[in-house]
């Protein structure tokens, strides 16, 4: 079992960053994937960002350029750093986290709720 806490959520104005923080109970490093998702009031989860165990990343079309995943193995940490954030970036942002012990386990975090202010 891995627990996953996230952290430094809040109201920001539009044009302002945030920095997401995702600390995990076990190692991050031997994670097969791990990464952030949103959801909106009313809309699908989706998928923000997410590093693979050999380091590529993948980005949502529509935060790339803006935001910037990064892990700290040594922390067991994740951080999502949001730049030039938008409106429409406003969501609840989960940490979640994928391990192949033979069967796939998939974790995820309380969330951590990001207002994005006009």
């Amino acid at each position: 079992q891995v627990q996953l806490v996230e952290s430094g959520g809040g109201l920001v104005q539009s044009g302002g960053s945030l920095r997401l923080s995702c600390t995990a109970s076990g190692s991050i490093f031997s994670a097969s994937a791990v990464g952030w998702y949103r959801q909106a009031p009313g809309k699908q989860r989706e998928l923000v960002a997410g590093i693979i165990r050999n380091g590529n990343t993948n980005y949502a079309d529509s935060v790339k350029g803006r935001f910037t995943i990064s892990r700290d193995n040594g922390q067991n940490t994740v951080y999502l750093q949001m730049n030039n954030l938008k409106p429409e970036d406003t969501a609840v942002y989960y940490c979640y986290a994928a391990y192949d012990w033979g069967a796939k386990y998939e974790y995820w975090g309380q969330g951590t709720q990001v207002t994005v202010s006009l």
